[in-house]
C-alpha cells in the first residue's frame, strides 16, 4: 500500500507511525511537509520526504477573519503543486493521512480522488467552554469569539471528506461536532516506551556546569513556548514562594520566547519570560532558576529522568507530549485540573491536581509532594509509568488501533 502522510511540521503527531509503516515490504511511505520545517531534518527520515514551498502571506483587502483561511487555502494550493509532482514521478497513495488545521487537506481529495483519507483532528475551537475565555486575565471579545468560527473552517472541509478521523484523547474528540464523533476515533499517537522510560542514573547537564542527577531536588517546568495558554505565569507567580520554602532546589524551565497559541505579550515586553521576570524577577534567586530555552530531545529526556516533581498546566486545550513523556520517566506530576490532563492523572495515585488560578495551592501541593517519604513517591512514579504502559504505548496501544482503523479504511467498497 502506497501511504502519504502531510503535515506542515513533519512528522508532528506522525512521527512513530510513518517511520513503522516505512518499515514494512509492503508499504510504500512518503512524507511532506513545509520545505522549511523538513529542511531542519534532513537525513532523519528513512523514507522520502518532499517539501513543498509556501509561499509567504500577504496583505489582503478581504475581512481580517478570512486572514487565516486564506493563509490555509494558498497552503492546500501549495501542497496541490507537490503532490502533482509526486504524480509526475509514478507515486499516487492509496492512502493519505494528514493534519488539515493549517488547509493542507483542502484540495487533497482534487488531486488524489480515489485514495482514502484520515484526518488527524486535534482541536475544535469553541467561544466558550474550551480555552477562549478561560482565564479572566486574558478575556476574549466578540469579535475573538466570531473569528473563531472562521478558523474552523479547514477542518469543517476535512471533516466532509475524510473517510475517518483521529483525536488523541476522548476530551478533544469531545470538542467536534455531536453529529461528527461517531466518525472520529480516539487514538493518541503513542509513546515509545523503549526510549522514554525511567534512568536511575540519568544526569543533566546546566550551561554554566553543574550537573544535576536524581539525588538533587530538581523542578521542572516545559513548555514549547512559554506563555499562558500553558500557564506559565501561573508558574512564574508562584515560583517566588517555592524558592522560598524549598531552598535547595533547583527549577529548570524549557521553552521557547514565542507564542504558539494565543496573543502575544503587550508592550513594551518582547515576550511573556520578559514580562514575568520584571514582575516577579526581583524575588527569585536566579541562580536557582535555570531557563534553557528547547533542548535536544536526548537531553530533555535526561532532564526529566532527573525531575523529582514536574509541573504542568494547560488551557482545557491539547494535552502536551511533555506531561505524558514525564509520567513515563517516572517523574511525578504536579498537573492542573483542566481538561484533558484530568483524564489521564488521579490526583495522589498516579500524580497530583491542583486549580489552574491557585497559586497557593500549587505551592502546598508541591510541597506535600516533595515531603512524602521515598516509598510512597516510589508508587507514584510506578502508578504514572503503569498509566502510560496501560494507555499510550506506541506499541501496544496506538499501533493496534491504527491497523484497526486503516484497514476498516481501506475495505473495498468503503467509499
Amino acid at each position: 500500500m502506497r501511504i502519504l502522510f502531510i503535515h506542515q511540521n513533519f512528522p508532528g503527531q506522525f512521527k512513530l507511525l510513518a517511520a513503522h509503516l516505512a518499515q514494512q515490504p509492503d508499504h510504500q511511505v512518503v512524507g511532506l511537509g513545509d520545505a522549511e520545517n523538513v529542511s531542519r531534518q534532513a537525513g532523519a527520515f528513512a523514507f522520502p520526504v518532499f517539501g513543498y514551498r509556501a509561499r509567504p502571506p500577504r496583505k489582503s483587502a478581504s475581512h481580517h477573519y478570512l486572514a487565516s483561511f486564506e493563509a490555509a487555502i494558498r497552503r492546500g494550493q501549495d501542497v496541490v503543486l507537490a503532490c502533482q509532482q509526486m504524480q509526475a514521478k509514478g507515486f499516487v497513495p492509496d492512502l493519505v493521512i494528514g493534519h488539515p488545521a493549517w488547509g493542507e487537506l483542502l484540495f487533497i481529495r482534487d488531486v488524489f480522488p480515489s485514495a482514502r483519507l484520515i484526518a488527524y483532528f486535534e482541536f475544535f475551537y469553541h467561544a466558550v467552554g474550551a480555552d477562549v475565555g478561560f482565564d479572566p486575565e486574558f478575556p476574549s471579545t466578540a469579535d475573538d469569539r466570531f473569528r473563531l468560527r472562521i478558523r474552523n473552517s479547514t477542518q469543517l472541509h476535512a471533516l466532509s471528506e475524510c473517510d475517518a478521523g483521529i483525536s488523541p484523547t476522548l476530551w478533544q474528540r469531545s470538542t467536534y461536532p455531536a453529529r461528527e464523533q461517531s466518525r472520529i476515533r480516539a487514538i493518541h499517537e503513542g509513546i515509545d516506551l523503549d526510549t522514554v522510560r525511567p534512568e536511575p542514573g540519568a544526569t543533566f547537564r546546566l550551561a554554566g556546569g553543574q550537573t544535576l542527577t536524581r539525588a538533587d531536588t530538581v523542578i521542572t517546568y516545559v513548555s514549547r513556548q512559554l506563555e499562558p495558554y500553558r500557564g506559565f505565569h501561573v508558574f512564574m507567580r508562584a515560583l517566588p514562594e517555592l524558592q522560598r520554602r524549598l531552598p535547595h532546589a533547583h527549577f529548570v524551565i524549557v521553552g521557547s520566547d514565542g507564542v504558539s497559541y494565543g496573543k502575544a505579550a503587550p508592550a513594551p515586553y518582547q515576550h511573556y519570560r520578559e514580562q514575568l521576570l520584571a514582575e516577579v524577577g526581583g524575588s527569585l534567586d536566579m541562580a536557582r532558576t535555570h531557563f534553557v530555552g528547547r533542548l535536544p530531545y536526548a537531553d530533555y529526556l535526561s532532564l526529566m529522568q532527573v525531575s523529582r516533581l514536574h509541573i504542568y498546566l494547560t488551557y482545557p486545550f491539547v494535552l502536551s507530549w511533555s506531561m505524558l513523556e514525564a509520567m513515563a520517566c517516572g517523574a511525578p506530576v504536579l498537573g492542573s485540573a483542566t481538561a484533558p490532563v484530568r483524564e489521564v492523572i488521579r490526583d495522589g495515585h498516579n500524580g497530583y491536581l491542583f486549580d489552574f488560578f491557585n497559586q497557593e495551592q500549587l505551592v502546598e501541593k508541591a510541597l506535600a509532594a516533595l515531603a512524602q517519604d521515598q516509598a510512597q513517591t516510589d508508587v507514584v512514579r510506578r502508578n504514572a509509568r503503569q498509566e502510560i504502559e496501560s494507555r499510550f504505548s506506541f506499541n501496544r496501544n496506538s499501533l493496534p488501533a491504527y491497523r484497526q482503523l486503516i484497514a476498516e479504511v481501506m475495505k473495498p467498497g468503503k467509499r
